[in-house]
C-alpha cells in the first residue's frame, strides 16, 4: 500500500496541470474574467503578477477549456528565435508550412492573405523572456486584429511593463494575479489534498499550521507547493526509518515545516 505521505508529496509537484486546478472564489472570478476577455474585441490582454501566482496554470486551463473552439494556441515555452516564432505561428494558426527562414514582412503577408472565421487567440507564457524587438512586432501583429494575444509576464519591482507607453496604447484589458489570502491558502492546501483522496493529511493542516506556512510563503502558490513537497519528503524519511512514533502524526510538526523551509531557501540556515 502506498504511503499517505508519498501520495501527499506528489500532490504538491510544481506543475501547471489544469487537472490540478483548485477552485477558490477570488481566483475563479479572475479566471472567468480572463475567459470572457478572449471573447471581446480586444487587441491584446495582459495577464501579469509575481512568479508563483498562477499565470501558467491560468493559461494552461484556458487552453484546455477552449479546446473545442480550435482557435486558441498556447506557447508555454517562449520561442526566442524570431524566424522560428513566425514559422510556428504560420503552421499552428494558419496551417501554412514555410521552408527556410520567415521574417516579419513575409508573416504579415500570410496574415493578410488568410481570412479565418474566428480570430485566433495566441497565449504567450513567460513573455518577459521575449526580446523587446519581438515584443514590438507582436504588438504590431495585434494591431491587425487578425490575431489576438494574451501576454503573461512577471510583474517586477524594477520594470512594471504595463506602465510602458507601448503597452498602454495597445492593451485594452489587464488582469493581475496576486498571492492567496491566509484563508484561501488553507482552502488551497486542504482542497488539493482531498482532491487526491489524501483526507488524513488534509485534516492535519489546522489554522495555526497554515498561519505558519503563510508567514513563510506569503500565500505564494509556487513557494507553498515547494514547501509542502519538502515537508512530506521529511515525513517519508521518518517513515522509512520507523521514526514516526517519535512525533505526533495527527498534526503537522512545526519543526518539520522549518526544516522544509530551510531546505527550499525560504529560511536562511
Amino acid at each position: 500500500m502506498e504511503s499517505i505521505f508519498v501520495n501527499s508529496k506528489n500532490v504538491f509537484l510544481d506543475t501547471a496541470n489544469p487537472k490540478d486546478y483548485i477552485r477558490l472564489d477570488r481566483a475563479s472570478v479572475i479566471y472567468q474574467s480572463l475567459k470572457d476577455s478572449i471573447e471581446k474585441p480586444l487587441k491584446m490582454i495582459l495577464l501579469y503578477g509575481k512568479p508563483g501566482t498562477g499565470k501558467s496554470m491560468f493559461l494552461t486551463k484556458l487552453s484546455l477549456d477552449s479546446a473545442d473552439k480550435k482557435n486558441v494556441f498556447l506557447y508555454d515555452t517562449p520561442i526566442l528565435d524570431e524566424s522560428e516564432f513566425y514559422k510556428r505561428l504560420a503552421q499552428d494558426v494558419f496551417k501554412t508550412k514555410y521552408e527556410g527562414g520567415l521574417n516579419f514582412t513575409q508573416f504579415m503577408r500570410i496574415v493578410k492573405d488568410k481570412n479565418l472565421n474566428q480570430v485566433p487567440v495566441v497565449l504567450l507564457d513567460e513573455a518577459q523572456l521575449y526580446s523587446e524587438e519581438l515584443m514590438e512586432k507582436i504588438r504590431l501583429l495585434s494591431d491587425t486584429r487578425a490575431l489576438k494575444f494574451v501576454i503573461a509576464l512577471h510583474k517586477t519591482e524594477k520594470e512594471d511593463l504595463i506602465a510602458k507607453e507601448h503597452f498602454q496604447t495597445r492593451i485594452w484589458e489587464t488582469i493581475e494575479l496576486e498571492n492567496s489570502l491566509r484563508a484561501e491558502l488553507k482552502m488551497y492546501i486542504q482542497k488539493k489534498l482531498m482532491k487526491a483522496n489524501c483526507f488524513d493529511t488534509a485534516s492535519m493542516f489546522n489554522s495555526k499550521i497554515v498561519n505558519k506556512i503563510y508567514k513563510l510563503t506569503h500565500g505564494n502558490y509556487r513557494d507553498t507547493n515547494k514547501l509542502l513537497y519538502g515537508l512530506f519528503e521529511i515525513y517519508i524519511t521518518y517513515e522509512k526509518n520507523n521514526q514516526l512514533y517519535s512525533i505526533k502524526i495527527d498534526q503537522i510538526s512545526t519543526k518539520f515545516i522549518e526544516m522544509a523551509a530551510i531546505h527550499t531557501g525560504l529560511i536562511d540556515a
